[in-house]
């Protein structure tokens, strides 16, 4: 049976089903060691202020070796146990971080990230795809039911679980390190879960695991025992002889008590604390609201004419063309942060090289969000507005509001690409589009800014949109009115020239290179370790 088809056997019908997938061969895993692990962090400290920063200690003094069979790192919350374990799995920042781990007492190769599998605490796979494409996608990537998300409800959080391993074991990796896998489970999927781990350590594989606290029947499955406190080894050794240690030191657990939890109230420093959950009530955010004024205006037959109410219409509304372009485009600010936990655990294990997946976001999301929207769009608003009837204006309009869609774009994805909380990033988004509303050319007029301000006018996208759409309407022909169009485009300072009409275009183009060309360096560059 292929490794494909040994793992999908894994996900799709669990634990029980690994026991057939590996019959036939003995796995041979390898003896994980550790020697003087001490991983230290700077906090506090600011470059603007020239403050130096207090340094903490994560992890101080770890010796030790985890043997082929069901390793566990124990520790209360805070003790260095995730941290300790991405060490061993060479996927902890190296700024702050000495001693060595050695695999089968050789150092760690290069390409060890790739060779071992890591599942981590939160499920990262596809919510879209089925649980066959999920190891399908990664059998492709990797070797020479709907699971769901949580708005598409798909299988459960024990299939999940089991789907991610899976995907793990796709390269028969000789150590599998795991983060918390019990969390989110309630006690019998946890339990079928750590079953599992146990065939698959008892058919010769390394796994190595951090756990919080575990119930009696997990802890009895474990071969090897690690307690943490505050980054210091207190254990290390057998599982079965932690009792007898802690008995020799002067703690005896009492009968029918749990040793995990008999431990934690130990290295905690008092047996009898219970420790109360605080509960983080989290008000609704406030939907933002945007309210339309209407302006009732009493028709003066007098003194405004017909037509140059219209021109002055038409101005208004191309502007707010433009802008609800710029504004509606900033929803692709969720098209890397959504997936940014899987795309660098994907692209940590080499599943593919970041110009790929950064390709394929882009165009799945111009193509389909970006492009069919602004064209739909123009289609309605054109007519409905009475633009110039020509075929040449409205097929122009169409390509200046869909590329003013494409640059606003590119620069929610260079604001977005390294933010990890989508509020942050829509409010540097928000700022900016409201700057670039205030110089696009109808609030202020931009001949009149003062010089020292003027500049930023070139940085505004509704300019350029709204000066292309502008002459696309108003340019090269006379309006039967006392002002031409060319005399309002002059009086409101836009090249109607040619030149000055397909130069708003290349601008938008260039901004939009730039701007994807920034997202791709933060995405290229962005924080792999944690």
């Amino acid at each position: 049976m292929s490794k494909t088809q040994e793992a999908m056997e894994l996900g799709l019908n669990g634990a029980s089903k690994h026991q057939v997938a590996g019959a036939g061969r003995q796995r041979q895993g390898a003896t994980v060691s550790f020697h003087n692990i001490e991983y230290k962090v700077v906090q506090g400290g600011s470059c603007l202020c020239r403050k130096k920063g207090t340094t903490k200690d994560i992890l101080v003094d770890l010796n030790g070796a985890m043997a082929p069979g069901l390793n566990a790192i124990m520790g209360a919350t805070g003790s260095g146990k995730s941290s300790f374990l991405d060490v061993l799995a060479a996927r902890k920042d190296p700024a702050g971080l000495s001693g060595e781990v050695l695999i089968d007492g050789a150092h760690q190769p290069a390409n060890f990230k790739c060779l071992s599998g890591y599942v981590v605490q939160d499920d990262v796979v596809m919510g879209t795809l089925t649980v066959r494409e999920n190891f399908r996608f990664s059998a492709a990537l990797r070797l020479p039911a709907s699971v769901g998300t949580q708005l598409i409800r798909g299988i459960s959080g024990g299939e999940r679980k089991r789907t991610n391993i899976g995907m793990e074991l796709i390269i028969d990796p000789p150590v599998l390190f795991l983060d918390e896998p019990t969390t989110g489970l309630d006690a019998s999927t946890a339990s079928s879960v750590l079953l599992l781990l146990k065939r698959m350590a008892n058919s010769g594989r390394t796994i190595i695991l951090s756990i919080h606290q575990p119930r009696y029947s997990i802890y009895r499955l474990f071969d090897s025992l690690t307690l943490l406190v505050n980054g210091k080894q207190v254990f290390h050794g057998p599982a079965h002889s932690a009792l007898e240690y802690f008995s020799n030191i002067g703690y005896t657990c009492e009968p029918h008590n749990n040793p995990a939890d008999f431990f934690l109230d130990i290295i905690n420093g008092d047996s009898t604390a219970v420790a109360l959950n605080s509960i983080d009530r989290e008000g609704p955010t406030d939907a933002v609201q945007i309210k339309y004024l209407v302006f009732s205006l009493q028709r003066n037959k007098v003194c405004v004419s017909k037509s140059l109410l219209r021109c002055v219409f038409r101005f208004g509304a191309l502007f707010f063309i433009t802008v609800n372009q710029c504004f509606s485009s900033l929803s692709s600010a969720e098209l890397f942060i959504a997936e940014r936990k899987l795309f660098i655990h994907e692209y940590i294990s080499g599943y593919y090289r970041v110009s790929v997946y950064f390709l394929s976001k882009i165009l799945s999301d111009i193509i389909t969000l970006r492009t069919i929207p602004a064209m739909t769009f123009s289609c309605v608003a054109y007519f409905m507005i009475g633009l110039k009837p020509t075929a040449a204006a409205f097929f122009t309009f169409m390509f200046t509001v869909t590329l003013v869609a494409y640059t606003a774009t590119a620069m929610a994805l260079a604001i977005s690409a390294d933010q990890t909380v989508v509020a942050i990033a829509n409010i540097f988004m928000t700022i900016a589009c409201v700057f670039m509303m205030i110089f696009a050319g109808l609030l202020v007029n931009l001949p009149s800014i003062v010089s020292w301000l003027s500049w930023l006018q070139y940085l505004s996208i509704p300019r350029y949109g709204l000066g292309a759409l502008q002459v696309n309407d108003n340019g090269f022909t006379h309006l039967v009115t006392r002002c031409t169009g060319e005399e309002f485009l002059k009086e409101q300072g836009v090249d109607f020239t040619p030149w000055g009409f397909w130069q708003n275009h290349m601008a938008l183009g260039i901004m939009t290179f730039c701007f994807l060309g920034i997202a791709y360096l933060k995405l290229r560059f962005i924080r792999k370790f944690t």
